[in-house]
């Protein structure tokens, strides 16, 4: 078995695995880059595979960093089987079709500068139409069931507890009268999810593809992300403002309507039932056709919700549905809401903002010093989500610039991927240790930290793929092939990555300097020489920019 990283490689987005074994060839995943101009470049460029010579696909779930090339490799020749959970190919028919409109609107975008400029137009990577019909080749799978591919090959998919219908897939693959088993996490869910079930456990495997976002940190636990949530929003209604939830469509939207539902089980003290009574008579609007679709698909797969779930919605009571629960379908409803005075909740796509409706709700409401802008989900480095959450104190959008006033804060506990203390125990949880593992989808300080813990706590070797690194899976694990890139890309690769670098340590730069202004022992001269470094970094800055 061989196994070529062709995503998600030290960073958290745009999935492909090309696997081969027994005589086939097939990928795992084929997500779409997302976040920074230059990543999203990357979409268009060829496969380092023939789409057409490909035997099958599998895909752990519906994200589109997993699922959103899909219709490109359909367009260049694959023409399937791609085996998927039910669910994942439920939502896939709605969010490939949704990407695809994304995709022809930013095309018409760019087309128009192009044409400003004298510049030649560009297609879009594919149309909504094109998702449409590449949704011909999926076969919706259970889980638990052994699925033979060929007399040879035999996969399984298991609950993953990350999204409705997530997937962990095993992978048996028989050559030479020797059988190799490859396990690939997909992502991970965080393990107290609402809604969903835990993640399965897996018995043992020969090579382990986990995911690693969350490598190096660990989450705040369920009751407390619960009383946070309500404090936040409590306040923000009190002060007479909106609060603003950039939340992706799937999977995080519907989390925390239910998180909204249940959130006075466990408290009666009268100050928190005050916050609560407050959070009930706002009106909550979820405003994103995607996730009104989303929602529905959610209803019709309950027997993926977790016993307790299940239990209370035989008893009648939908997770789903609560008083003050909205839905806006058209762009005049949306537009509705920013001319309303009155307090209120507003979940709204994308969960980084850089597409959708949510610019829209950002733009009336990120200046205002009585709003809150509550971030619940991972923001990848590049978007505006991350520029906010990362402290900007002015934002453009649409072309404008807004400074940051309103209130904001990061809930990480929501994030639908394992911290790392569930990560690790991911990796005890097998009773037959993996040979090796490999860490993908994830940024490289969160990997190389997770790297060393799995190495210390458990003896296990651990490699971190480069891009276009092809591993060769057998008794002495071994490089075969490396994807040479062009000296213009290795470049271009190297500034994003130092950039990337230089903004984690000027955060740390910020909070130590801080410390050391704001200390009554450090003397003037101590200060004037702080000043004046920071000028001279100044003046650095702009003759890059200038340049």
């Amino acid at each position: 078995m061989k196994i070529t990283f062709l995503g998600a490689t030290k960073i958290v987005t745009g999935s492909n695995f090309l696997v081969e074994a027994a005589g086939k060839k097939f990928i795992v995943d084929c997500g779409m880059y997302q976040g920074r101009a230059q990543l999203e470049e990357q979409n268009f460029r060829e496969f380092e595979y023939n789409p057409a010579e490909l035997d099958f696909m599998l895909l752990t779930h519906a994200h589109i960093d997993h699922s959103g090339r899909i219709p490109k490799l359909y367009n260049e020749g694959f023409k399937g089987p791609i085996y998927a959970h039910k669910a994942t190919c439920d939502l896939c028919s709605i969010m490939l079709p949704d990407s695809g409109h994304i995709q022809e609107m930013e095309a018409e975008w760019k087309n128009k500068k192009r044409i400003r400029k004298g510049e030649e137009t560009k297609p879009p990577l594919y149309t909504a139409d094109d998702a449409i019909k590449c949704m011909e080749i999926f076969v919706p799978i259970k889980y638990d069931e052994i699925i033979q591919i060929d007399e040879n090959i035999f996969v399984r998919f298991n609950d993953a507890g990350h999204m409705l219908g997530s997937s962990i897939i095993e992978v048996w693959a028989k050559e030479e009268g020797k059988q190799t088993k490859a396990v690939f996490t997909g992502d991970i869910g965080n393990n107290d999810i609402p809604l969903l079930s835990e993640p399965t456990m897996i018995d043992s495997c020969d090579y382990l593809v986990m995911e690693s976002t969350y490598g190096s940190r660990l989450h705040m636990r369920n009751d407390q992300k619960a009383e946070l949530f309500l404090d936040i929003v409590s306040e923000t209604i009190d002060n007479g403002g909106t609060v603003v939830i950039p939340s992706f469509a799937v999977g995080r939207t519907q989390e925390i309507l239910y998180e909204i539902n249940k959130i006075k089980e466990n408290r009666h003290d009268e100050e928190f039932m005050r916050k609560y009574e407050t959070l009930m008579k706002v009106p909550v609007y979820v405003d994103s056709p995607l996730a009104i679709s989303a929602t529905q698909i959610f209803r019709e797969n309950t027997e993926l919700f977790d016993e307790e779930v299940q239990e209370e919605m035989n008893r009648g009571n939908n997770p789903l549905e609560f008083p003050g629960l909205k839905f806006t379908q058209t762009a005049d409803e949306s537009k509705a809401l920013n001319e309303s005075t009155e307090p209120s909740i507003i979940i709204s796509a994308s969960g980084m903002c850089d597409v959708g409706r949510i610019k829209h709700h950002l733009k009336h409401n990120i200046w205002n010093p009585k709003s809150t802008i509550l971030f619940v989900g991972y923001q990848a480095p590049g978007t505006l989500g991350y520029e906010i959450v990362n402290g900007a104190k002015k934002v453009t959008i649409f072309g404008e610039e807004f400074a940051v006033n309103a209130r904001i804060e990061y809930i990480e506990g929501y994030s639908g991927h394992a911290d790392q203390e569930w990560l690790m125990n991911f990796v005890y949880s097998f009773y037959s240790k993996p040979k090796h593992i490999f860490l993908v989808h994830g940024e490289e300080d969160s990997q190389e930290v997770l790297k060393n813990k799995i190495l210390e706590e458990t003896g296990i070797g651990v490699s971190i793929p480069e891009y276009g690194e092809t591993y060769q899976l057998d008794d002495e694990l071994r490089i075969t092939n490396k994807i040479k890139l062009g000296k213009s890309e290795l470049l271009r690769r190297e500034v994003i990555n130092r950039l990337e670098k230089l903004q984690n340590e000027f955060e740390d730069m910020k909070v130590m300097v801080k410390e050391d202004v704001g200390s009554s022992e450090l003397r003037d001269e101590d200060i004037f020489r702080i000043n004046e470094k920071i000028k001279d970094l100044e003046r650095q800055i702009i003759n890059v920019i200038e340049g």
